[in-house]
């Protein structure tokens, strides 16, 4: 017995001999325990905050110290959002669900733009420095191109 969301909707997989009485009883249990593994896997604004710290020492040599980071609901044109006048970062709540290492690599250029506002050749010096980028550049235009979405890593 299984459950999983795919496209939008929650799969439960059960055995066919399963009587009604039994099938809706499994069918609450997994779809409960799916609920309870979205929670542990939901990540924290202080989360995201702790993370940026640890991604500005790694790669940034600690120089981008943002006043606050956040996941948001309302972005629907870009994975991340940096407001350099204001310190401010927020990443699509859409990441959520991707790998670590793809959500550090949107972390870390926003983060980048905090020492260096446009995608000019110092902006890709501090962001290349992660050694999954092009990977995780690629895993985010593959998500996008699948879900037909026109989303971009952030606006300048």
């Amino acid at each position: 017995m299984s459950a999983y969301r795919k496209d939008g909707k929650v799969i439960v997989m059960i055995p066919a001999r399963f009587s009604r009485a039994e099938e809706a009883e499994w069918v609450d249990t997994m779809l409960t325990k799916l609920a309870l593994s979205d929670t542990r896997r939901k990540r924290t604004d202080a989360q995201l905050m702790r993370r940026a710290k640890v991604l500005s020492r790694t790669f940034l040599h600690d120089r981008a110290n943002p006043e606050s980071v956040r996941w948001v609901t309302n972005m629907s044109s870009r994975w991340g959002s940096c407001t350099t006048t204001e310190g401010t970062i927020r990443l699509s709540d859409r990441l959520q669900q991707m790998p670590p290492w793809v959500i550090d690599y949107v972390l870390l250029h926003e983060l980048a733009h905090l020492l260096e506002p446009s995608h000019n050749a110092k902006f890709w010096h501090w962001v290349d420095k992660y050694p999954k980028a092009e990977r995780a550049k690629g895993y985010l235009d593959g998500v996008a191109h699948a879900a037909e979405l026109d989303l971009t890593p952030c606006e300048d």
